[in-house]
This record gives C-alpha cells, sequence and structure tokens, in this order.
C-alpha cells in the first residue's frame, strides 16, 4: 500500500502562508515499503519517491566534498517498533554534480529521486498492519534560489502475516543489537 503526503501538505511545507507569490516546487513526496507485506524476520525496502517540478533539485544524504555537507537531504528513522532499520541510505542513482562557489563538485538529483533503506520486519512483530513514521528533511533549490529545508513526517504501511522465518545472515547483528541482544 502506498501512503502519499499529499501534494498540498507538501507544497504548503515550501511555501504558501507567509507569501503568496513563493515557489511550490514539490509536486509529491511519498513513502511506502516493497514488499507491502511481509513475514517476521524478512527484508523489505524503504523508498522515499520526490517529484519536483522541471528545473528543481534536491540532494543526498551525504556529499563527498565536506564543503558541501550542508547541501543534503536528512532521514531520521524509529529505532523502536516492529521495523528494525539496516544498513545505510540508498541515495537515488543517476545523481549529477558541478562546481558551485567553493565546492568543486556539488552533488545533486534535477527532479527529485527515490532514497531507499533495507530494514528487517521484527522477529517479535505480532501480524497485522503496522505504520513507519520517517522524517525526511527535503532540501530544494533551482538555478537561483534555495527554499529553506523542511522536515516533513512520512508515513508507510507494512503488513505483517504468516510465521516467522531465519533473519537474513547480513542483517543479523544488526537486528539483535536492535532487540537488545548483542
Amino acid at each position: 500500500m502506498k501512503v502519499f503526503v499529499s501534494s498540498l501538505v507538501a507544497l504548503a511545507a515550501f511555501g504558501g502562508a507567509a507569501a503568496a507569490e513563493a515557489p511550490k516546487p514539490v509536486q509529491k513526496v511519498e513513502a511506502r515499503f516493497e514488499p507491502a507485506a511481509a513475514r517476521p524476520g524478512e527484508v523489505v525496502t524503504l523508498k522515499i519517491d520526490v517529484k519536483l517540478d522541471a528545473g528543481w533539485h534536491t540532494y543526498p544524504t551525504v556529499q563527498k566534498e565536506k564543503a558541501a555537507r550542508s547541501y543534503v537531504n536528512k532521514i531520521t528513522f524509529p529505532t523502536e517498533g516492529p521495523i528494525i532499520f539496516v544498513g545505510s541510505v540508498i541515495d537515488p542513482p543517476d545523481a549529477k554534480s558541478k562546481a558551485e562557489a567553493d565546492i568543486e563538485e556539488l552533488i545533486y538529483y534535477p527532479g527529485g529521486g527515490t532514497w531507499e533503506r533495507k530494514a528487517v520486519v521484527s522477529p517479535k512483530a505480532t501480524a497485522g498492519e503496522n505504520t513507519v513514521k520517517v522524517k525526511f528533511r527535503l532540501s530544494v533549490c533551482d538555478k537561483n534560489v534555495c527554499l529553506p529545508p523542511e522536515t516533513l513526517e512520512l508515513e508507510a504501511k507494512l503488513k505483517v502475516s504468516g510465521s516467522p522465518v531465519a533473519v537474513d545472515l547480513k542483517y543479523k547483528d544488526e537486528v539483535e543489537k536492535a532487540l537488545g541482544g548483542k
């Protein structure tokens, strides 16, 4: 199931009440799990899609160059609940880069992109519909101006059902640590 942050909410976050003429480049921000249903112990992927108007761009969660470190998006994941986030955020593919001011390589994504992070359904998760909330601090700019970053609270739903499966060995230590083990 896809959960959308309404375009109006996202647009209002980037413009509206204070200045009627303020740019409103955010068309859509969406968070979803793939697959949308899983058993306890299975790996799922949280995907956050951002769609911007033509001429606008956004940034990765990590810039290669220290001078560019303020040009990033930030995602805050829950540390408790039925979903255990593992590994690191994967920024969208097909990044562009340019030199700007004192930055030799500024990485950016024209029109938006999709950020991903793997997660394991907790082996202790109970069956049913679960809603996971993440905070996405979104920075957007065009060639002339950057809007103040806004933090959006996104929700993604995941249906948990079926008998538990063994956690992938690649994520076993992270899951045990999150559950209070190692």
